[in-house]
């Protein structure tokens, strides 16, 4: 589910969302700059109902929600995800099940790589002679990485991604797309 963009903020029920808008009305900023902030920051955002299917109020209810349902959820809903095996309902099931699966990445040490990378998260997780690379990139660009100490193209094994088509590793590197969302395993 997205975020909502309602264009009135009496389709808000929050009251802090009112508050801020009352707020910076008030302050001479212009409604549209307003509802932009809002349309990002709302607590409203993780509160609309859930969009189970097409129908009528996204199969939430047949009753009248409490706040309205956001207008996207023909295309975005439980329903649609269900169907698509390469939606993010099953790639979120996939992460649930690689977690039951190996539990260095519940138990194991934690390594931080890349401490000052403005763009890249990425980290290990080792548990008696199995490690994992993890490497997300927070940012809409392609940085490059290179393998941490240790790590290669050839021992380490991609074992989850987010991305379909991934870049080559060239020469120790490791390009990312916008995004993108790495797991690699090895045993030591």
């Amino acid at each position: 589910m997205t975020n909502v963009a309602f264009q009135d903020i009496e389709q808000y029920r929050d009251i802090e969302t009112k508050n801020y808008y009352n707020h910076y009305i008030g302050q001479g900023k212009s409604k549209h700059e307003v509802m932009q902030a809002i349309w990002l920051k709302s607590r409203d955002n993780a509160r609309t109902p859930m969009q189970w299917d097409e129908t009528e109020h996204a199969g939430f209810t047949q009753g009248q929600p409490w706040i309205q349902v956001n207008d996207n959820y023909p295309e975005i809903n439980v329903a649609d995800a269900e169907s698509d095996p390469q939606s993010i309902l099953h790639y979120y099931r996939k992460l649930i099940a690689l977690r039951k699966q190996h539990k260095v990445l519940i138990y194991g040490a934690y390594e931080l790589l890349l401490p000052d990378d403005p763009d890249i998260y990425a980290y290990t997780r080792t548990l008696e002679d199995e490690q994992m690379l993890v490497i997300l990139n927070f940012r809409g660009h392609e940085p490059e990485m290179h393998w941490p100490e240790g790590w290669d193209s050839e021992h380490a094994k991609l074992i989850i991604s987010n991305v379909s088509r991934r870049y080559s590793t060239d020469e120790g590197a490791i390009q990312l797309q916008p995004y993108e969302a790495r797991v690699y395993r090895k045993q030591r």
